[in-house]
């Protein structure tokens, strides 16, 4: 027996068959029951674990329908709602989809109740009240089925129950054909909005386990598969299904999930993220031929898996394209490989592994990228002009952070002449620059120092772009001139000197910045 803390002391939550024949019942004290039952065996309830086990349940009912939605009772009955408009046929009726469902929930212990109905509220109310444990429920039949139940059946609260028994009104047909204003006036919107809502007068949409597939195939096998050659080759199979509805919409994949049924009711799921949209079939089977190494679903597989499902949880168009004659066929081709490679390391080793640079509205060499997971398509990389590229030289290497150095130059705001860093001396050939970037004052300069604690709009945009500056540092960044510069043996450095002379300081610091290949 489980027992739930409430006002007025302990109650009960939940009970076995051995409880329910010593006659105790479900919301009844603690102490009470120990009077009628001296030998009893008390636990108390782990809300977050019954919860954690019932979304298990209803994403291993999956197998049945894409759109499985739990619900929480208060006095304990938990259950799910399934929604089989379209999927019973493949059971071969409503009829033989409920015996298959309440065969395998009795082969992992757990009896259940079961009702097929037009709404969800007519389905609820014959699962805990109807006399038979499984009812099928006509169209149109609500108001009929409804009417001999009690008022409980309409899942209001416990307060509002209480209230219409006091009046008179036991069951639901009581309700039926009275005016509806005085009850609008007396009780909460729960009433007739509950009412409504079993009589199909009123949507009640449900709010499914995971989201509902775009499109989606599933197999149910005859044995259980062990061997992820077996998945594979299964998956491949239901991609190829896939791909007949995809290409007649116009849409690629750019999201997948399979999902692992196993014998032992649990379900093994594994999603698939692409840069590209795809309807190749022999791609999305070697990704998640990557993606079984990298899991350890195959390692649980215990007794096998009874049935397998593939579904495209994400599709985006796929635009015609001509694939000769045109200019860039070779950048489409580029950007196609480059997804292959990225979609593989993801697989590998795991989607926040694989990084690319993105672009940051900074003039700070050290801010202007940011790297940033791969989540969508890979842009074309950008092409300077050779002229921009002679203006603004970018080193292929940048430190993380600027290292000073001891410079001589022949007057102090001139270009270097020779350099020591890193206890090297270097002797400088050429010199080309200097390429001058300010402090973005537009940014940092009106920035008080508390606004780093008040959640200010602008620190928060600062701390997007890089490290921050401090204090004065932020108020008065000094200039920077940058300096390409070569040595004696052809090494490339890219150096700068800090502060205007005389004017942001009386002596230049200068620090390397970077280094060219």
């Amino acid at each position: 027996m489980l027992a739930l803390t409430a006002a007025g002391g302990p109650r009960i939550a939940a009970l076995n068959e051995a409880a329910e024949a010593a006659g105790l019942a479900p919301g009844e004290p603690l102490a009470d029951a120990r009077a009628k039952a001296g030998d009893l065996q008390v636990r108390a309830v782990d809300e977050a674990a019954d919860d954690a086990a019932l979304r298990r349940l209803a994403l291993w009912a999956t197998r049945y329908t894409p759109t499985a939605s739990p619900w929480n009772a208060e006095n304990g009955a938990d259950g799910f709602f399934l929604d089989i408009e379209g999927a019973a046929h493949l059971f071969g009726g409503e009829e033989k989809l409920l015996a298959d469902l309440s065969s395998r929930l009795e082969y992992f212990g757990l009896p259940a109740r079961f009702a097929v109905a037009d709404t969800s509220g007519a389905a609820w109310a014959l699962s805990r009240f109807h006399p038979a444990p499984c009812t099928v429920l006509p169209s149109g039949e609500e108001a009929r089925a409804l009417k001999p139940l009690p008022i409980e059946a309409l899942r209001l609260s416990p307060e509002t129950c209480t209230t219409l028994r006091r009046l008179g009104f036991k069951s639901v047909g009581l309700l039926l054909d009275k005016p509806r204003a005085p009850f609008a006036a007396r009780f909460p919107a729960e009433l007739l909005r509950r009412l409504d809502q079993a009589l199909g007068r009123l949507d009640e949409p449900l709010v499914p386990i995971v989201a509902p597939p775009v499109y989606h195939c599933l197999r149910y096998l005859l044995e259980p598969i062990l061997t992820q050659e077996a998945v594979v080759a299964l998956a491949r199979r239901l991609m190829h299904t896939l791909v007949h509805v995809l290409t007649r919409d116009d849409v690629g994949a750019r999201g997948l999930r399979l999902c692992l049924y196993r014998v032992d009711g649990a379900v093994e799921t594994v999603d698939i993220g692409l840069t590209l949209p795809t309807r190749n079939v022999a791609y999305v089977a070697r990704l998640i031929d990557l993606k079984l190494e990298a899991v350890a679903a195959m390692q649980e597989a215990s007794f096998g898996f009874e049935a397998v499902g593939l579904a495209v949880t994400r599709a985006e168009p796929i635009p015609a394209r001509q694939n000769e004659l045109i200019e860039d066929a070779d950048d489409a081709g580029r950007n196609e490989r480059s997804a292959a490679l990225i979609d593989t390391l993801r697989q590998r080793l795991g989607p926040q592994s694989v990084r690319r640079f993105t672009a940051i509205a900074s003039h700070l060499p050290e801010r202007a990228e940011a790297l940033a997971p791969v989540t969508g398509e890979v842009p074309p990389a950008p092409r300077p002009a050779p002229e921009q590229e002679a203006e603004k030289p970018r080193p292929l290497l940048i430190l993380p952070h600027a290292e000073p150095t001891e410079v001589t130059a022949l007057v102090p705001d001139g270009p270097p002449r020779r350099f020591r860093w890193r206890g090297v001396t270097y002797e400088i050939a050429g010199a080309q620059g200097p390429e001058r970037i300010g402090a973005e004052w537009w940014r940092l300069a009106n920035i008080p120092d508390h606004s780093r604690e008040s959640g200010n709009s602008a620190l928060d945009e600062e701390k997007k772009l890089g490290p921050r500056l401090r204090g004065d540092e932020r108020r008065h960044a000094p200039t920077r001139d940058y300096y390409l510069v070569e040595d004696a043996d052809g090494r490339r450095f890219w150096l700068y000197r800090e502060g205007l002379y005389e004017r942001e300081t009386a002596s230049a610091r200068w620090f390397v910045h970077g280094l060219f290949a």
